[in-house]
């Protein structure tokens, strides 16, 4: 590409960043640390960087000294590997006083062969941020060449605390809400499971028409277009009947015969292949069974979407898989995805966290009906058998009060108060 141009480009988002107002995230960052930012799209991963703009602008780091390039931009349709180096000579020009710029490449995976360029700034030692929108941009083979080198952080859409101030509502504790800033946080939090928690929607008045366009994306670009499927139909049917299963364990054979009496025969082989399509764009995510052996972990777990937005896309009636949706976003969030599962052996409980030995359920409501109560209580008491001093929750979308049988004690907490709880 023609460096002048690639000059001019730089130039142009430069304003981008200098411009764009933030809501703080709630990720720690370190200051002598490259980051590489993942996650969905729209998950506010290029806020992250503009938060360590913002940062080093403040402690007196000045404009020239940062290079930052986004290439998602459509002006960069074209670049090659071998333009990466002339970015780079365009930073040190800007930079001047042979000042090596801290470097931020946005999307990155945009540009093939992007990691031998990335880890040799790395090697320079360069301060160099990146993020991308596809996991596979972390296979074993490019983890080798970055050499970690990087700090892989995951991004996700809004925290329901973030959500509150990004609306202008006080972080506070939900024991010191007046009545009104009670009301105003319910109100709020029925769009933030509803409409999902993607930064951007906060202020935008038709957010289905928004979600819709984020969908499209993901489902037309990071995964049918990226790897080349013929077959869009049956990933379409894939990710509805994953929506439709979201609460349930579901496997590859499953799937693979729900495609076939719907008229979309593909082997069980592209099955997973799909699916782990879905899963490299961060559309969607997995929950092992604690209980099982080694290989039905791998092949029945319960998937989630990244957003509970997008889940309400694909399914009428959503708010009780929404529900359980949101726990699951909320905990993977908190305790990381290699420590979150469901426990089914005897006894199915929705969420178990082993290291902080704690049972979670999930359901609407347990006092429209005595029965569901009943269930809920006796499926704690029959993983106390397995797990005897497992800590016991019950999340519901309202209700709060505290359960006891035979010993168990649940407690149950409405979705919005347990949301705010810092760990």
């Amino acid at each position: 590409m023609n460096r002048d141009y690639l000059k001019q480009i730089i130039i142009d988002q430069k304003e981008m960043y200098l411009r764009e107002s933030m809501i703080r995230r709630e990720y720690h960052l370190e200051a002598n640390v490259n980051y590489c930012f993942v996650g969905i799209r729209r998950a506010g991963k290029s806020y992250m960087m503009y938060q360590l703009i913002k940062d080093l602008l403040d402690s007196g780091v000045p404009a020239e000294h940062i290079l930052y390039v986004n290439f998602e931009d459509e002006r960069f349709l074209e670049i090659t590997a071998e333009d990466l180096n002339v970015i780079l000579e365009i930073g040190l020009e800007l930079a001047g006083d042979r000042k090596k710029p801290f470097v931020f490449l946005d999307e990155i995976q945009n540009v093939y062969g992007w990691e031998k360029f990335v880890r040799r700034l790395a090697d320079l030692k360069y301060r160099v941020n990146i993020t991308g929108s596809n996991s596979k941009m972390l296979s074993s083979e490019i983890a080798s060449t970055l050499g970690g080198r990087f700090v892989v952080l995951q991004v996700y859409p809004f925290s329901f605390s973030e959500y509150l101030c990004a609306l202008g509502i006080k972080d506070k504790t939900p024991e010191s809400f007046s009545t009104s800033e009670r009301a105003d946080i319910i109100r709020a939090y029925g769009e933030y499971i509803g409409s999902g928690a993607f930064p951007e929607l906060v202020n935008i008045r038709n957010k289905r028409e928004f979600l819709n366009s984020i969908y499209q994306t993901i489902y037309i670009g990071d995964i049918v277009a990226r790897n080349k499927i013929t077959n869009d139909f049956a990933v379409r049917l894939i990710l509805k009947k994953i929506a439709e299963s979201v609460m349930k364990p579901v496997s590859y054979s499953r799937l693979t015969n729900i495609l076939k009496s719907a008229g979309a025969a593909i082997g069980k082989q592209t099955v997973i292949n799909y699916i782990g399509y879905m899963r490299d764009s961060y559309l969607l995510f997995a929950v092992q069974n604690y209980a099982a052996k080694l290989v039905d972990k791998e092949t029945i777990p319960k998937y989630y979407f990244a957003d509970t937005g997008l889940l309400g896309l694909l399914i009428m009636n959503a708010e009780t898989a929404q529900l359980e949706n949101l726990v699951a976003i909320e905990l993977i969030r908190r305790y990381g995805s290699a420590n979150v599962y469901y426990f089914e052996r005897n006894v199915e409980i929705d969420f178990y966290i082993p290291e902080e030995n704690l049972a979670i359920q999930v359901s609407y409501s347990i006092f429209n009906q005595s029965q569901t109560k009943e269930r809920e209580l006796g499926t704690f008491v029959k993983l106390r058998r397995f797990i005897p001093d497992a800590k016991c929750i019950l999340i519901t979308n309202s209700e709060e009060t505290e359960l006891e049988e035979n010993g168990t004690v649940v407690n149950v907490i409405p979705i919005w108060k347990w949301l705010l709880e810092h760990e």
